[in-house]
């Protein structure tokens, strides 16, 4: 996969139709440096009450106003936080607030706005052609450029190197124009991201001080100075200082804001997290949500598990995809017509997230026994909160009377249901339906299986699984 990736939006306007210089100044178009364009849509989107930062959940009282000040004063910006904290998203997201369109010279290799050539070739075409100079237009999702920095990104890869192609044209060494431009300057008018700036060779941030402060660029002593109006973002691991690098000094003064990212504070901001970015091929209820975003916590919280390499929300998102992919095979091999994924489906996600946590020296063998001790405070603490009132008192006294209930991960929601126990008159199953939001026959199952779950962490019932994957409540 290449390294160098380019932002998207869902759908674009019709781009201008003025095609020359000429007819672009008598449109009454004005040039707006990169970091005025950027300044004006931001405010202009604050001002009328619009969202610059959609998606981006869980910042809205921290890195968000740290980052629009940083934007307003037209600051470069690198974010230093842990994986799986969002910067990537936050740094994709700028390119929202470029115009959609902007006019460069047609064919220019640096993307030069028609009313000031930068490159030889780009200033001798305008002299020649004056007023009749062609004009394309630039989506600005064409205006923002990403690399993933790796320990083998080459100078000639940010900045630029001698093409040998044109060499061998017949162009003269001294002549800029033999120039391959790198990453950086093909940005011009543009943002680039770095992802990563710690993995670097700090020679290679060497090479970025020019571009960071000076605005311009030097490959292989040419005397060649190209105003570059870019505005660079960066992202990095504050662990990345002392284990796979650093961001040299220098280079790090030259970033007028740096601004750390977290998890999310609170629960319902890593389960908005989770129910955006997971792609579910089941009906995952919200409780099981609750459940993982507070199993994720819990493992950021563990005193067992290494907070240096952090525990990214990847990890939420891949426990919420490996339960709804539970779900749909068990309705898939038993014929279920409603895929819906349960509290016995947990378990899958224990078994394959394993090994995206690093636990501390000394607590590798306990790897399973932490997870599922963590995974059984989180549904605990779940059913705390959203089953608070309901009083369960009947169903322990069923099951405490001989009744039980089976299920398990090739148990359908009909035999689950139907193995319930009768309970008179009461409306209970109802009752603990209706408190978590449960409609289908599929959601009514997992909203019980909940509340047995409930009752057999707080040591009111009794629960007994076999080999075959069957658990028995009594």
């Amino acid at each position: 996969m290449d390294e160098v990736t380019t932002a998207t939006t869902s759908s674009r306007t019709t781009p201008p139709t003025i095609a020359t210089v000429g007819a672009l100044r008598a449109s009454g178009h004005e040039q707006t440096a990169v970091r005025a364009e950027i300044r004006r849509n931001l405010l202009a989107a604050l001002a009328d009450g619009r969202d610059p930062w959609p998606g981006i959940q869980g910042f809205g009282s921290t890195v968000i106003p740290q980052l629009e000040r940083a934007l307003i004063a037209g600051h470069d910006i690198v974010l230093l936080g842990e994986r799986g904290q969002g910067k990537t998203r936050v740094l994709r997201s700028l390119v929202g607030l470029l115009d959609e369109w902007a006019p460069v010279i047609d064919g220019s290799e640096l993307g030069e706005h028609p009313y000031e050539p930068i490159t030889p070739e780009s200033v001798r075409r305008a002299a020649e052609l004056g007023d009749d100079l062609p004009v394309a237009w630039r989506h600005r999702d064409e205006r923002y450029a990403e690399k993933l920095a790796t320990p083998d990104t080459s100078v000639a890869d940010l900045v630029g190197d001698v093409d040998p192609m044109k060499v061998a044209e017949g162009r003269h060494l001294g002549d800029p124009e033999t120039i391959h431009f790198g990453l950086i300057p093909r940005s011009h008018r543009g943002i680039v991201a770095i992802n990563e700036l710690p993995d670097l060779a700090e020679r290679i941030q060497v090479a970025m001080l020019n571009v960071m402060e000076e605005r311009d660029i030097q490959v292989r002593g040419y005397i060649l100075r190209l105003p570059l109006d870019v505005l660079v973002v960066a992202s990095a691991n504050p662990e990345d200082y002392t284990n796979r690098g650093r961001i040299i000094t220098p280079l790090k003064d030259r970033f007028g804001a740096e601004i750390r990212t977290h998890y999310p504070l609170e629960v319902q901001d890593e389960v908005a997290v989770i129910r955006q970015e997971a792609d579910l091929v089941a009906t995952v209820p919200d409780h099981l949500i609750e459940v993982l975003a507070r199993f994720t916590r819990g493992l950021r919280e563990s005193p067992y598990v290494d907070q240096r390499s952090g525990v990214s929300a990847r990890f939420a998102i891949a426990g919420a995809e490996t339960v709804a992919a539970a779900a749909l095979h068990r309705a898939t091999v038993r014929g279920e017509s409603d895929a819906v994924a349960r509290v016995v489906d947990l378990e899958t996600a224990v078994d394959v997230l394993g090994g995206k946590i690093e636990l501390e020296s000394g607590q590798e063998d306990r790897g399973r026994e932490i997870l599922e001790h963590l995974l059984r405070t989180a549904t605990a603490e779940t059913v705390r909160r959203r089953l608070r009132g309901v009083d369960l008192g009947l169903l322990v006294s069923a099951l405490e009377e001989g009744g039980q209930v089976t299920t398990g991960e090739q148990v359908t929601a009909h035999e689950l249901l139907t193995s319930l126990p009768q309970l008179g008159e009461s409306d209970l199953y109802d009752t603990v339906a209706e408190h978590l939001g449960a409609a289908s026959e599929g959601e009514r199952a997992a909203a019980v299986e909940l509340a047995l779950e409930g009752l057999y962490l707080a040591q009111k019932v009794s629960k007994d699984s076999d080999d075959a994957g069957t658990t028995t409540y009594g």
